[in-house]
């Protein structure tokens, strides 16, 4: 993947997450997630790619742009493209922590199609990658993580979401005497977080939503860590969608390199709101600032990319709230 188009894909997840920053607080999740959806598109427009959304929005008949197969970029090379314009819908519109906009990029075929369900997951950063088992007790997985960091179970932070269907392995987790960190929406954030020193996260367990589960393990790959995952289907509706994508076993243990194949992957990310990484946008008269983070699987590089936006020299595809 051509470094130069790292930059690219900062300024649509900037675009994005400017024009859906104004919704902040506001209550309204659907119409921040549709001014990200707007200006990711918009901005996809001027990066010379020829892109196929691979995860977006839904199917064409549920989202009218950033839809699964919908075409974008301005001519070039074929790739793959996963996208979640605003993850976090509840915390912009609750003005909390946490939300960002997203992409991953890479050649076609190299993204897992991932069908709209729950997704069990394991992530961790590098000097714990093969040390990880999805299968195993959450006690026997944390051992192996806290040995591998040259640290006590008791010294190590893991991220879950605050949901029932967790409640075992939170319990499981605390009987082991690791520190937990619930979390109530947005899973890729703390995926990266978990894989990046010094960010006091060291694993990030549970279910989440599937497409999710592939912009995290884009940015794990990236950041040379590991992740394992499991489809966990609420229904036969859920085992049919994903069978109609491909996944004939719906009990395999995707690895990393299932959930991305090779290294020619690239991630982006900007956040919306307040972040244990990266910072929220901050509007100021006539512009904005953003912070961002972009990475290359290939080189390993990590980008973290700190922009003053004025909107008199530079007009962003912004729908005012």
């Amino acid at each position: 993947m051509e470094r130069e188009l790292a930059l690219e894909f900062v300024r649509v997840t900037e675009a994005a997450a400017i024009a859906c920053g104004r919704w902040m607080g506001r209550g309204e999740k659907i119409a921040a997630d549709q001014a990200a959806v707007d200006a990711m598109r918009a901005a996809f427009d001027t990066v010379n790619i020829s892109g196929c959304v691979v995860i977006g929005e839904g199917e064409m008949d549920e989202a009218p742009m950033l839809y699964i197969g919908e075409k974008v970029g301005h001519g070039g090379r074929e790739v793959d493209i996963a996208v979640d314009p605003l993850e976090g819908t509840n915390l912009v519109a609750k003005g909390l922590p946490g939300s960002i906009a997203v992409l991953a990029i890479a050649p076609s075929g190299c993204l897992l199609h991932a069908p709209d369900m729950y997704m069990d997951k394991i992530a961790v950063g590098p000097r714990a990658r093969g040390k990880i088992d999805i299968n195993a007790p959450v006690r026997e997985n944390l051992k192996s993580v806290a040995a591998a960091l040259d640290r006590r179970v008791e010294d190590m932070v893991v991220v879950i979401l605050d949901r029932p269907r967790h409640a075992s392995i939170i319990k499981e987790a605390r009987d082991a005497g690791a520190r937990i960190k619930l979390i109530t929406d947005g899973d890729v954030s703390p995926a990266i977080n978990a894989a990046i020193d010094g960010t006091a996260v060291h694993m990030l367990l549970g279910i989440g939503g599937a497409p999710e589960g592939v912009l995290a393990a884009a940015a794990i790959k990236c950041l040379g860590g590991d992740m394992q995952a499991k489809l966990w289907p609420e229904n036969d509706n859920d085992i049919e969608r994903a069978r109609n994508m491909g996944i004939t076993d719906i009990n395999k243990v995707f690895t990393l390199d299932d959930l991305v194949k090779g290294d020619e992957v690239m991630f982006a990310a900007t956040a919306i709101t307040q972040g244990d990484l990266l910072n929220g946008v901050r509007y100021f008269g006539g512009g904005a600032r953003t912070h961002s983070i972009v990475m290359r699987a290939s080189t390993g590089t990590v980008r973290f990319v700190d922009a003053i936006h004025k909107f008199d020299k530079k007009p962003m595809p912004i729908k005012r709230a």
